[in-house]
């Protein structure tokens, strides 16, 4: 749900969901409509309490059947071990949207809880709730036009991408370490954050028996990014694993992603990232 800019709600209740003229729902009334009730929901959520329950579509599910019925293949060939081994633990259903409160139950043990936001939240709410035990996720669903793309983080993002890794222990010690650091983060730090957690839980890749893996969530749970994840004609580039650059580096997320950082494998990731966020716990000298 990681997202540089402020959220994008406005004041106005009858449009609480503000969509660009270029998003596949910006003329489909239905679709404005449904946003700001699934909006409303998440605004009028008071912390302590369970996530609200959505009543989802037919078509919502439908949407939801097609993108897995895309992506469960691409999962097999394509997502580092350990994403899968976490993906078999929480055996999410395919054929209808989970709830918010149950994922939380499938979850529970680890210790990080899902509860809803309205729309795109900014990289520090959304990286101090980390160090609070609190991922902030949205539930609507993306346009049944395009069910494979979304020019922003929906339920299917949410879910297949970030819930399924809370069950890889590896994923929710980094989280939290991420929180932590974002707790006591001055504006550098907090960008230098922001970045990092985009190019290794959102968009990390790693070599994996001589090929490439994902295990960030943006890349599992994106037809097409993945989908061309093992192609010469990618359209990302990929360059080395380094945690300084990574944490220079923009990135747009609104458009395929320009570069990948590859690690030499998954566990050397953990211990390098691991190992940066605790160098960046530690008070400054002096």
């Amino acid at each position: 749900m990681l997202e540089p800019a402020a959220s994008n709600l406005p004041s106005d209740a009858d449009h609480l969901v503000a969509l660009d003229p270029d998003h596949p729902g910006f003329r489909d009334p239905i679709y404005r409509a449904r946003r700001n009730a699934i909006a409303k929901l998440a605004l009028d959520h008071r912390d302590g309490t369970p996530p609200p329950f959505v009543a989802y579509t037919e078509q919502e599910h439908e949407v939801w059947r097609k993108v897995w019925d895309h992506l469960a293949p691409l999962h097999a060939t394509r997502a580092v071990r350990e994403w899968r081994a976490a993906a078999d633990r929480l055996q999410l259903h395919r054929t209808w949207i989970p709830q918010l409160a149950e994922v939380n139950e499938l979850t529970r043990r680890p210790g990080i809880a899902m509860l809803p936001v309205a729309g795109l939240i900014s990289a520090e709410g959304f990286l101090t709730g980390l160090g609070r035990g609190v991922f902030r996720s949205t539930q609507y669903m993306r346009h049944h036009s395009m069910p494979l793309y979304t020019p922003e983080p929906d339920v299917i993002h949410e879910l297949v991408g970030h819930a399924t890794s809370f069950l890889a222990p590896e994923i929710i010690q980094l989280s939290r370490s991420f929180g932590e650091v974002a707790l006591r983060a001055d504006p550098a730090m907090m960008e230098r954050l922001e970045r990092l957690y985009w190019y290794t839980l959102e968009f990390g890749v790693a070599l994996e028996a001589g090929q490439i893996k994902a295990y960030g969530a943006g890349l599992l749970s994106s037809f097409g990014e993945l989908g061309e994840l093992d192609s010469p004609s990618r359209r990302a580039h990929l360059r080395p694993f380094d945690l300084d650059v990574m944490s220079r580096t923009p990135y747009d997320p609104t458009s395929y992603q320009a570069q990948l950082f590859v690690a030499p494998s998954f566990a050397e990731m953990v211990r390098q990232l691991e190992a940066w966020l605790a160098d960046a716990r530690r008070p400054a000298a002096g």
